[in-house]
């Protein structure tokens, strides 16, 4: 950013995510938990003083330069005059591109552009952590506070799914942006997907008193994969979704009702004409209820401070998405197996849809350190050409609770 007064540069931090139970369920309706980490996105930005958004990565290459025209077209290439010739520059520039998308086709005016400069946290790009999310979220809060406009988090989870959705044809729901957009330092954020409404529990606080046993301080482990495949070019997560909701449509018909959205969420009798389902579809909803179930267990186990039950379930959840959902690379699959056999690790699953990234693991404080070393070494052995992408100082992270996106 030469050039720029240093005093007049604003920064976006837009943290990363992790769903420890609740996965793959969101775009049924169903209810899941989140909380933000301490690793993310940083947009330094400067409105550019007309219409013109130029962005710089410190990941990518080239310079992402577009002056949006006034009409609103979807995920078209002509609908931007767009300077950047690569394929790369034309990749990494879509949610720029999809922000000012998402912001204009609801009647925000944008007479300022931005001059920025994106970097997200080592390694971590293309990590099953929602780093999509927090890009969007980054340049939507960019471009609203160079504009002075007063968007609720609300309507920016509402504006994200716009540029996943409509922009980029990411089928996926609501659960990434509204993680990010409401979490607190400290809470688990539990959404119900269908009527939008969440609620925040606080960690349990660790303490000892003479009616139980002291409750463990945890952290929450990333253990990266070395696959960095996009999901937007895996047909596998699209694949998923439209089971789900093939699913749902049979299940409804069967009950009577011809009416309802196609979503798992929307059936009160399914239990009466399950066996209606072939066997793929069987699995899909098997795997949405029982994530349903787990999430309702873990969010009382939470608040509770029971942690190595909440632990259990997440390891569960896990197995589900394998089992059920069918989804995860066999690197990813190791990577949750060896998670499960490290010392103080208390649940693991991967995150995301498993294709690529990493996998989460809540794990005792104090064996943190230990438990890391052991990932690093048991991942080596099973996918030695995959570890030795990773640096060894970004390969397992060792993180903490997060807060929400926000303009500092």
């Amino acid at each position: 950013m030469a050039g720029v007064d240093k005093k007049e540069v604003r920064v976006v931090v837009s943290p990363y995510r992790i769903c420890p139970l609740g996965a793959h369920i969101d775009h049924q309706g169903g209810t899941v938990s989140a909380m933000t980490i301490n690793k993310g996105i940083l947009l330094g930005f400067t409105p550019s003083g007309s219409s013109e958004v130029v962005i710089h990565s410190g990941q990518f290459r080239g310079e992402v330069k577009f002056r949006p025209r006034q009409s609103i077209r979807n995920n078209t290439k002509n609908w931007a005059k767009d300077s950047s010739e690569s394929e790369e520059e034309c990749n990494w520039g879509r949610y720029a591109r999809g922000a000012v998308y998402a912001l204009q086709s609801r009647g925000n005016n944008l007479s300022q552009g931005i001059i920025g400069y994106i970097c997200g946290s080592s390694g971590l790009d293309s990590s099953g952590l929602s780093s999509s999310a927090a890009v969007g979220i980054a340049y939507l809060l960019a471009l609203e506070h160079a504009n002075n406009l007063s968007i609720s988090p609300r309507e920016n989870i509402e504006y994200d799914r716009l540029i996943e959705n409509e922009y980029l044809g990411l089928k996926n729901g609501i659960m990434d942006q509204s993680a990010i957009l409401l979490s607190s330092h400290g809470c688990l954020m539990f959404m119900n997907c269908k009527t939008k409404e969440h609620k925040l529990i606080l960690s349990p606080v660790v303490k000892k008193n003479q009616k139980s046993e002291p409750r463990k301080a945890t952290k929450v482990l990333l253990a990266l994969s070395g696959l960095k495949e996009a999901l937007i070019n895996n047909p596998g997560y699209n694949k998923r979704v439209a089971e789900c909701q093939e699913a749902a449509r049979v299940l409804l018909q069967a009950s009577g009702d011809n009416e309802a959205e196609h979503i798992l969420s929307n059936g009160q009798y399914f239990d009466l004409v399950f066996g209606k389902l072939e066997h793929n579809l069987a699995k899909r909803a098997e795997h949405y209820f029982s994530e349903n179930r787990r999430v309702m267990e873990g969010r009382d186990a939470w608040a509770s401070g029971k942690l190595e039950y909440f632990g259990k379930l997440i390891t569960a959840s896990g197995l589900s998405s394998i089992k059920n959902y069918e989804c995860g690379a066999e690197p990813l699959i190791q990577l949750y197996e060896i998670l499960l056999k490290a010392p103080g690790v208390l649940g693991a699953r991967f995150s995301g849809a498993g294709f690529r990234g990493c996998c989460i693991a809540l794990v005792e404080a104090e064996r943190a350190t230990e438990a890391a070393s052991f990932v690093r070494t048991e991942y080596l052995k099973v996918q030695p050409q995959l570890a030795s992408l990773l640096s060894q100082d970004t390969a397992v992270l060792i993180c903490e609770s997060g807060d929400c996106a926000r303009v500092v």
